[in-house]
Parts: C-alpha cells; structure tokens; sequence
C-alpha cells in the first residue's frame, strides 16, 4: 500500500503577515491531506480553551502525539505528530547538546498486515556540532529495528549540501531529492526533509506551495508518497 507523508514546520501559528492564524495551519494540513504528519515549533499553549495540539487534532479528526522539547511555567514548545492511524507505539527521544536548545524527535512505530513502518521525526539543532551529534543518535536508533521501512523526517536546519549531517544520512537513506521550503514565500534552503529506507519506497517527494501554505508559515511543508 502506499502511505502520504508530510514534514511543517508551523512557526508557532504565526504567518508571513506576522498574525497568529492556527486555523491557516488547521487548513494548510486540510491541502495536503497526509496520513501522518510531523509537525515542528509547536506551541503547546490554549486556544479557545483546549491546547493548540489538541486543538488542531480535533479540526483536522486526526490523531495528535506531543513531543515538547522546553517547557515553560505558561507554555510548552516543541515537535507534534497527527496520524490517521492507530499507532502501535511512540517514544520521545532527547536529542540535546548542552549549552544549546534543547531538541528531540518522535519515533513511531506502524503496522498494517503485518507490515512494520518506523518514522522518526525531530527538528535538528543550528549548529553543525549539534546535527551531527542528533544525526548520528538517531541513525543508531533506526540500526536497531528490523523493519520493512525506516522514515525519517522533519526541519534538520542544515543548508551545507556537502555537510557532514547529509553525507551521513545518504549513506544510510541513499540520494534523495532536496526541495527548497524556506522560506516560504521565495524558497531558497532546503531546511525539510523526508528520508526513507529503501531507497525504493520513496516513490515521490514534492513542496506543497499553496497560497495559503506560503502565508500561514515561513516553512513550506514537505510531502512524501512511499511503498508500505
């Protein structure tokens, strides 16, 4: 079967217009109509009285997972995940480097007929001692599954095309298209990212430019057909 993925990085609901607009996000998700999608700079915070993740799930009728990163007396901040699907399991792995932000990623685990699909999704760091060390944690992690695809995805911050973090990921994931998300209004860097192992389930990987997509973020969202 073959499974839509989706990597947004929401800039916390706020727009190229600089309006806090969570139901421009709620829409844009709505356009691309993803099976699971990883979400990046979540605000965990109240909009008309339930918390933004909640919030969107509930408009959306999809499944919302938390993965906060840094955690405020009034807020949360951090990565989101929304399926369509039951998921067998998820995880929050801590991804930090002192003295930096701290980071994480999700790891979900999927079964469809006996089918077993790993994703991973994150938001890597800014400094390249920080990606390389988030990389490398995680490829270790994905070395420890025996399944029949390996997803990784979401916002790696890294715009070195010949940088040690992607070297590292197409020796495992092989070459993979690079598309251009940020920003979204004149996309320059190729900041979002989807990977998948085999190389052979990826069977497309596109920007979804909407003019609705290009306001209500500064991060173009990221789309992926594979083989389940």
């Amino acid at each position: 079967m073959e499974l839509k993925l989706a990597s947004y990085n929401i800039h916390a609901c706020i727009g190229t217009d600089g309006h806090f607009d969570p139901f421009r996000i709620v829409d844009v998700i709505r356009e691309i109509d993803a099976d699971i999608i990883a979400l990046q700079e979540v605000e965990h915070h109240m909009v008309n009285d339930i918390d933004l993740l909640d919030f969107i799930a509930q408009q959306t009728g999809m499944i919302g997972i938390a993965g906060p990163t840094m955690f405020r007396e009034s807020r949360h901040y951090g990565n989101a995940v929304l399926s369509k699907y039951p998921l067998s399991s998820h995880e929050l792995i801590d991804l930090s480097l002192a003295p930096h932000e701290p980071r994480g990623a999700i790891q979900l685990r999927l079964e469809i007929e006996q089918h077993q699909l790993v994703i991973m999704t994150t938001h890597f760091g800014l400094k390249p001692t920080e990606r390389q060390y988030q990389v490398e944690k995680l490829l270790s992690r994905l070395g420890e599954h025996e399944v029949d695809t390996a997803v990784l995805m979401g916002d790696l911050n890294e715009w070195f095309l010949w940088g040690r973090t992607l070297r590292r990921l197409k020796a495992y994931f092989d070459t993979t298209p690079s598309r251009k998300s940020f920003p979204s209004f004149f996309p320059v860097f190729a900041l979002d990212r989807i990977w998948v192992h085999p190389r052979q389930h990826l069977l497309s990987l596109d920007i979804h430019k909407s003019p609705l997509a290009k306001k209500a973020s500064d991060h173009l969202p990221i789309v992926a057909r594979i083989l389940f």
